[in-house]
Formats: structure tokens, C-alpha cells, sequence
């Protein structure tokens, strides 16, 4: 397997001695604020194949450092340096949304690995180039209304990034409660490297809600709720499933314990039923990943979720045209478009008007207990 790290040259030259692989374009967070999101997308790279329907695979893997310039530049140099067949990022949604225009404009596919639902919206023509692999927010943030009004609540505030992350969830979040008549009493973002959210909290904590969600994703999910411990909040504290993963539980230690978040079921795959169609895979998938890099990450699980997809359309698309040119990109998107998969977070079933594909087999409720993930109702 052949991977760059922002080595323009080899970069380069892999493009011109592989002209007829399938090069395969990876931008990812692997660092800054995002990194506990990116790290296990890495690795899970790694352990991919390296031919996929009897064509050898190229994955071309770049580092955007959670910036959405660098996710650009990235992209911008996949289709013009390495000629790629495919784009897969970015880990996050702000840069997600970025690299839709570049893609677009090259007529190249694109699978990204974050949440948000914009990022293929189908009222934007430009997303029939763009697929991904996470639960959208809208998804996640109906199972947490749904839980919410089980348990009680009444009244929640919420607590989020300042970009396209945080505003997308609490455009979700907003809907689903209403629907699920709860009140949203209080709104507060922050940015994700910010060390405190002092303010913010307190502003949250006077309202008194019945319970809290927090718009975040990584450790920086951790900030406002270890704050709301500070301040003895005594209400319900939810997350979304951006935290999780085993970095998040170290940051947020005892703080965690009783939060609720919707994930994706490859998570707590052990304590599913025989019967669920995602045990296996993900089970397959997260033994190959703990043996090699220790504790198991959904976020890992998106990035191989895009390998099942990519496995199940290449050879379609191989059968029409040969990699590396125009006619087989558009290919791929058909193929795409038309995929059905198991895969370790759920069952793609992907049609022109659904680039993600996901039904509510994609998500469970899970506890934070003593540091453990633990699957609740």
C-alpha cells in the first residue's frame, strides 16, 4: 500500500507510473482539534487492501490538519497532480463542505467521512458528485429527541461549535424537538479549540433545562461538559455520536458518566443481537483494527465503510470504462448511486436522491458508564 504524507514529489510521480491503477485520493484530520477523529480514519487506511475487483488500488493519503484551506488544497491536488478516481474526506464537516465545489467542477466522486446532512443535500446539484459515510445529523438528532421525551424531558438547551457542525445539529436538534414537543430554552456555541466555556455554561445552567445537548465532535466535546459538572448541573447531559471514540472517554473521565448519544451499533457490536446485520462486519473489521492500534473508533468505522462502498462499485464501473479517465469517474457516481451494502455502521442502500443511504438500523443509544460504552434505551 503506498501512502503520502505531503510529499509533493512522490506524490507526483505515483500518478505518472500508475496510470492505469485506481488512485484513490484521502484527506483527513490526522491533526489539530479534530485529530481524535482523524488518527483512526489513518490507520484504518492502512489496513485496506491494495486491489479492488483484480485492479491495483492506490490510496493517496493526505493530512488537512482540520483546516478547511488545507482540505481544499488537498482536493484541488488529487485531481490535478494525481489524477485520482475518487476523493475521500474530509473528516470533518466544515471541510466537507468545502471540497463539494472542487469535486463538482472535476466531476470527480467524492465519499466524506463527517455528519452533516447538507453535505449532500440533494436540492444542491453539485452533491450527485458527493456521497458519505456517517449518520447525518438529521438521523442522530431525531433518536435523541425521541429518548429525551421518553425520559421526561421538557425543556433542553444546547451547546455547540460556531461553524457548520454545530449550526447543522442545532438546526436538527430545533426540529426534532419540536416535533417531539420539547423547548428549546438556550443556545450557546464556542470554537473548537477553545479552553473554556465559562460563560457560555453558566448561561445554560440559569435557564435550568432539563437537559442539555452538546454540538461537538472529538475532545473538544469534553470542554463544556466537564464545565457543566463544575457547575453542578443536575440536569440530563447528551452528546452527539462526533465523540465517539476512546479519546473523548480519557478527556471527559468521570465527567462522562450517565451522558446519552446516538452511534453507530459497530460501537457496542458485542452487545448487539445475532440477528443484527452489521455484527459481523463490524465485528470483522474492528478484530483487524484492535490488534494492530488498540481501542476501536466509529470514526475508524466510517473510513472503512467507504472501502465496502468503494469494493461494492468499482468493479461495476470497471466494466464500462478504465480508471483514470473521465468516462470512468462517472462510472464510479452511477455505481455508486446504486450501491447496497452491509457495512459496519449499517446498511447502505444508496438511489439517486439519498447519497447516504442510512435508516435507523445505523444508530443505537448508548450510556457513558465508568468509562465504558454501554448500550441503553
Amino acid at each position: 500500500m503506498k501512502f503520502v504524507k505531503l510529499l509533493p514529489a512522490l506524490a507526483l510521480g505515483m500518478a505518472f507510473a500508475a496510470q492505469a491503477d485506481i488512485n484513490v485520493g484521502v484527506t483527513l484530520s490526522a491533526t489539530g482539534p479534530a485529530a481524535s477523529l482523524g488518527i483512526p480514519e489513518k490507520n484504518t487506511f492502512e489496513l485496506l487492501p491494495t486491489s479492488i475487483g483484480g485492479e491495483k488500488i492506490n490510496w493517496i493519503v493526505l493530512d488537512d490538519a482540520s483546516d478547511t484551506t488545507r482540505a481544499v488544497t488537498n482536493t484541488r491536488r488529487f485531481l490535478s497532480e494525481n489524477k485520482v478516481d475518487v476523493v475521500v474526506g474530509s473528516t470533518i464537516t466544515p471541510n466537507s463542505l468545502a471540497m463539494v465545489d472542487v469535486v463538482a467542477d472535476g466531476e470527480t466522486p467524492m465519499i466524506s467521512m463527517a455528519a452533516s446532512a447538507r453535505i449532500v443535500d440533494p436540492a444542491n446539484p453539485k452533491t450527485r458528485w458527493v456521497f458519505k459515510t456517517p449518520q447525518s445529523d438529521s438521523l442522530m438528532a431525531d433518536a435523541i429527541a425521541v429518548h429525551m421525551k421518553a425520559n421526561g424531558v421538557k425543556t433542553m438547551g444546547y451547546i455547540g461549535f460556531a461553524d457548520a457542525y454545530g449550526d447543522g445539529w442545532l438546526a436538527e436538534i430545533k426540529r426534532s424537538a419540536q416535533t417531539a414537543g420539547i423547548k428549546v430554552v438556550a443556545e450557546e456555541k464556542y470554537n473548537r479549540a477553545d479552553p473554556s466555556v465559562t460563560g457560555q455554561v453558566l448561561k445554560l445552567v440559569s435557564a435550568n433545562p432539563d437537559a442539555i445537548l452538546i454540538g461537538a465532535a472529538g475532545t473538544p466535546g469534553a470542554t463544556p461538559q466537564k464545565e457543566l459538572v463544575a457547575r453542578n448541573y443536575k440536569g440530563k447531559v447528551y452528546q452527539t455520536h462526533g465523540v465517539a471514540n476512546p479519546d473523548f472517554l480519557r478527556v471527559v473521565g468521570k465527567d462522562g458518566n450517565g451522558t446519552v448519544l446516538p452511534s453507530g451499533p459497530m460501537l457496542v457490536y458485542e452487545q448487539l443481537p445475532d440477528s443484527n446485520p452489521v455484527k459481523k462486519v463490524a465485528a470483522e473489521y474492528i478484530t483487524k483494527y484492535e490488534q494492530k492500534f488498540g481501542t476501536r473508533s466509529t470514526f475508524g468505522g466510517h473510513a472503512y465503510d467507504t472501502y465496502l462502498l468503494l469494493n461494492q462499485a468499482i468493479p461495476v464501473a470497471l466494466k464500462k470504462a478504465k480508471p483514470g479517465t473521465k468516462e470512468f469517474r462517472a462510472a464510479l457516481r452511477d455505481a455508486l448511486e446504486n450501491t447496497t451494502v452491509v457495512a459496519t455502521h449499517g446498511v447502505f442502500v444508496m438511489t439517486p436522491t439519498d447519497h447516504n443511504g442510512f435508516d435507523n438500523r445505523a444508530r443505537v443509544m448508548v450510556k457513558i458508564d465508568n468509562g465504558k460504552w454501554m448500550l441503553t434505551k
